[in-house]
């Protein structure tokens, strides 16, 4: 079904009814122009609540306390530090975490368990609590201050990634983070999503789930994936329009909705990469399986030597044919068809004569297309990434000192 979905202009996290937003400066990280490291989201009634977590073995403190509190399916409010990880603290983090939830929790009147956590930055630090203490105090929350949030949660980001859509009768808000150690697979970066549709708890699950798995796995910055990876989504129902559950008209117009806006904050994290200058699309088609479709996908957008031709402008489509054949989907060289921009490469696995002047006038766009077809099936998928630059090395060799 193809539903009519408006973006926002402007649209936030709080863009939803129901759902307020504040942030302030603790001290946790560096002062920056933005000058916020710790923010609030809140829903004014409970909400059902769904999420998905890093696959790193590695789970940071709040993870662990976010993954224990939503086996109930309920939550009303997230707190969000950005600065430090606090990942890697054993017990002292833990309990650091589920302070941190408290302090917000009592400073909203809340019960401790509607509070869920989350954490970015520095990994192995333990986080400051008495900068966290006075700074909760200080938070005000507001129907506008989704903006504030999108930008407290930024580390290395250099923009704040928003987003809110809305059918007429709900509407989706968001807001992540993440500019690099990305890599997702099955959870990423951090992101926060919001609707006052009523969704039913497992479809909301599923949903998510579907929504992920098009979108922010199929992102990659530098092949790692964080401790604290997470996406969470809160749906409190305050639309008041028909209850949304699976294999229904509003379910399929939920899930469309989901999907847009997970797929722009996706593209936004892979936009603004560490040190990035382009955006990669790839799209494979003709795979045999859409598991295939994606790997492959994955793979050739993720490749440093792909990542380090396209910020070279450099047409090396050999790098490109390697990625496929090393990605573990089913390939046959004498079948692929291979396009950047609207230049053919190779048809049939041959080689038609191309203008390297064109392709390397593509590769210095803002947005670089790759458009692979196997010709071995009917599945497709798209993936997205961005170049490898002297900036990247820069920013990751400096990072704590």
């Amino acid at each position: 079904m193809a539903a009519k979905i408006d973006f926002i202009a402007s649209g936030s996290i709080t863009s939803p009814k129901g759902f307020l937003a504040g942030a302030t400066y603790a001290g946790i990280k560096k002062k920056t122009k933005d000058g916020s490291d710790l923010s609030l989201l809140l829903s004014e009634v409970p909400c059902q609540a769904a999420a998905m977590f890093t696959t790193n073995k590695i789970k940071a403190a709040p993870v662990v306390l976010s993954q224990q509190r939503l086996k109930s399916g309920r939550a009303r409010a997230v707190v969000v530090n950005s600065g430090c990880a606090n990942a890697f603290t054993g017990e002292p983090g833990l309990a650091n975490a589920a302070e941190m939830a408290n302090l917000a929790a009592r400073s909203r009147g809340l019960s401790p368990e509607d509070v869920l956590v989350a954490s970015t930055g520095v990994i192995g630090e333990r986080l400051p609590m008495e900068l966290i203490r006075d700074g909760i105090e200080r938070i005000t929350l507001s129907r506008d201050g989704g903006h504030d949030l999108a930008r407290a949660i930024m580390t290395t980001d250099t923009v704040p990634k928003e987003v809110a859509v809305t059918t007429g009768d709900f509407t989706v808000g968001g807001a992540a983070k993440g500019a690099g150690m990305i890599h997702p697979q099955l959870g990423t970066l951090l992101c926060f999503l919001t609707t006052d549709a009523a969704v039913e708890l497992g479809f909301l699950k599923a949903a998510l789930q579907k929504a992920v798995e098009l979108s922010f796995n199929m992102i990659s910055i530098d092949g790692d994936t964080s401790p604290n990876d997470t996406v969470l989504i809160l749906a409190n129902g305050l639309a008041g329009a028909t209850p949304v559950s699976e294999d229904t008209e509003q379910g399929a117009i939920f899930q469309q909705a989901l999907e847009q806006s997970c797929t722009h904050l996706a593209k936004s994290i892979a936009r603004d990469g560490e040190g990035a200058t382009r955006l990669i699309e790839v799209t494979v088609s003709g795979a045999v399986s859409l598991a295939e479709a994606k790997l492959a996908a994955r793979t050739v957008v993720s490749s440093p030597l792909v990542k380090a031709a396209v910020h070279g402008a450099d047409p090396n489509w050999g790098r490109i044919v390697a990625a496929l054949g090393r990605s573990g989907a089913e390939v046959v060289g004498s079948k692929i068809d291979l396009y950047i921009g609207n230049v053919c490469l190779v048809r049939g696995g041959q080689l038609p004569p191309f203008d390297k002047s064109r392709v390397a006038a593509i590769l210095k766009g803002s947005e670089v297309s790759i458009l692979v077809n196997l010709n071995l099936g009917t599945a497709k998928a798209t993936a997205w990434g961005c170049d490898l630059s002297e900036e990247y090395v820069t920013i990751n060799s400096q990072y704590t000192t």
